[in-house]
């Protein structure tokens, strides 16, 4: 067993990593690609980065293309992932027609990489047309969306629809998400890798540090919510939400996040927060690099309640990020959030700001109670939504539809 399956192993037990390898030894040496639309910023992006190196640790030749775009390209994948999650947008002919042309010159340049590889998986809308100009290609193509599909606009999802249909499979997070398709369909949420600078265990230091990137007070309670500034997430819901409980409770509030390239709304978003906020002291806005995983992860250790107070999610890995630093969550009752919030139990469920301010006080108020529920969240975390099991699924999805020599099975 090498170096980096061990550490794995100290978390999730020899048993787990020695059915990777068992799993994995049916797939020596396949040529598996991944197509995403960004290397930083969001979720996507951090499991690849973390899964990548994995499949390649065990045998398999995989790794990870980036498409490039301009802005109009990715304003209107923006508008498809906002129709999708079931705002009303409209698309003109100009901007599809855009969309399919930087789709073409990407397919281009990755002509020689995808047309050879043995499994292909490409990642939600921005490349989804990729298929059609791979009338040759030797492998399986599976579509893998983490988006809440489950009330998509439907001119949307109807033009969507046509680029995705003809792939060998699609992957979702949820049964609720997925859309009639003419192809399998697999059930796979996404995970958090333990090992990694936003997940592992910190030093006091390093935990330390987390008060000195904003005026935070040591010794008053702390609400932390990290996310992209995107409506979606609704970050001035969660501002409406903390006033409310701060009435009653000596609160600080922290809304930590940053930005995507391929998410052109950012700046417009946190401007709309920085006016919620109207300087109010204990409303800690902070813009984070791309690569400020230790500072978020320490921000999360301070937190004494996690909030995601999401309208709409496609899974929300700071939930799993916060339930697995042994913090109660307070999520919004959408997506993925609710596979992961067991109510009651590791944390609560909300619709309105009112209610995420009453389970504010609840938990603050009932320090034994937010410790009961960090145990109980930190264990459903390590049951069900590691990089291990992510991996061992789809792993599992590749020896059904492949072998080693890249040819189909018959089921």
């Amino acid at each position: 067993m090498n170096l980096e399956l061990t550490a794995y192993a100290d978390i999730v037990g020899d048993d787990v990593i020695n059915h990777l390898k068992q799993l994995a030894s049916m797939l020596k040496g396949l040529r598996v690609v991944h197509v995403n639309s960004t290397r930083q910023g969001g979720g996507v992006a951090e499991i690849l980065a973390r899964m990548i190196p994995l499949k390649n640790e065990l045998g398999i030749d995989a790794s990870w293309e980036v498409i490039e775009g301009d802005t109009d390209f990715y304003e209107t994948t923006k508008s498809f992932h906002n129709g999708l999650q079931g705002n009303p947008v409209d698309l003109t002919k100009k901007e599809l027609e855009h969309y399919e042309e930087v789709n073409h010159e990407n397919a281009e340049n990755l002509r020689d990489i995808l047309t050879d590889a043995d499994v292909v998986f490409i990642h939600d809308p921005q490349p989804a047309p990729f298929l059609s100009h791979f009338p040759k290609r030797k492998g399986v193509w599976i579509w893998r969306c983490h988006i809440d599909v489950s009330k998509p606009h439907p001119p949307v999802w109807k033009y969507l629809r046509n680029h995705v249909n003809d792939y060998d499979a699609s992957i979702w997070s949820l049964s609720e998400f997925a859309r009639k398709l003419e192809h399998p369909q697999y059930l796979i949420p996404p995970s958090i890798d333990p090992l990694s600078d936003k997940n592992r265990d910190l030093s006091e230091d390093e935990i330390d540090e987390a008060y000195k990137l904003a005026e935070i007070d040591p010794d008053r309670p702390k609400v932390v919510q990290v996310s992209r500034y995107d409506r979606f997430k609704d970050p001035v819901g969660v501002i409406e939400a903390f006033r409310l409980a701060k009435r009653f409770l000596n609160l600080q509030l922290i809304l930590a996040g940053g930005d995507a390239k391929d998410d052109p709304e950012g700046a417009e978003v946190l401007e709309e927060v920085r006016e919620k906020a109207d300087g109010d002291p204990d409303i800690h806005i902070l813009m984070l690099p791309a690569d400020a995983n230790v500072q978020i992860n320490a921000l999360q250790r301070i937190a004494d309640i996690i909030i995601q107070k999401s309208t709409k999610e496609g899974f929300g890995l700071t939930v799993t990020e916060g339930l697995w630093k042994g913090k109660p969550v307070i999520g919004g009752a959408v997506g993925g959030i609710k596979l992961q919030i067991i109510d009651h139990h590791t944390g609560f469920l909300v619709h309105t700001p009112e209610g995420a301010a009453m389970r504010m006080r609840y938990l603050i108020m009932r320090p034994e109670i937010r410790e009961d529920m960090g145990k109980k969240a930190r264990r459903f975390i390590l049951e069900n939504f590691l990089l291990t099991r992510h991996l061992r699924e789809y792993l599992t999805l590749m020896v059904a539809h492949v072998t080693k020599s890249g040819d189909r099975i018959v089921l």
